[in-house]
């Protein structure tokens, strides 16, 4: 029998900001919960991020945002991503952000966003029931068909 592909989540630090204390813990916990895990690293760009996020086909980009850039930042990667036909890819991440710019970058198509002192298992959690939902069913499908 087959094994169960991993979810596969991009975890990465955009701008210039150099504080990765958060993001560094995100993706040990995303990782101890089975998941497969690409970390960019800091100081890396919209475009870059998008990129690797296409040469790594990963179900999940999430973005550590502490510069209070998000509303810029959020918004170009998920252009990005509809440009490079990643549109069913979840964008989700996590910083100093206002719950008003969390709504705002909701309706932009944003998931869900989430501040510091988050339960790390609230992550797994949200990103598994992501998953369940909406990738899931494609990759199966992909994988009938080959």
């Amino acid at each position: 029998m087959a094994q169960e592909r991993k979810i596969k989540v991009l975890i990465a630090k955009p701008g210039l900001d150099g504080h990765d204390r958060g993001a560094k813990v995100i993706a040990g916990a995303l990782r101890d919960a089975g998941m497969e895990v690409i970390y960019l690293g800091l100081r890396n760009t919209p475009k870059m991020i998008v990129e690797a996020a296409l040469q790594e086909d990963v179900d999940v980009i999430g973005l550590s945002i502490l510069s209070g850039a998000h509303m810029t930042i959020f918004p170009e990667v998920r252009r990005l991503m509809d440009e490079y036909g990643l549109k069913d890819v979840l964008l989700t991440g996590g910083g100093i952000i206002s719950k008003e710019d969390m709504e705002k970058l909701r309706k932009m198509g944003v998931g869900r966003l989430f501040g510091p002192g988050t339960p790390t298992y609230e992550i797994v959690n949200y990103i598994r029931e992501w998953y369940e939902k909406h990738r899931k069913p494609k990759r199966e499908a992909e994988k009938n068909e080959s």
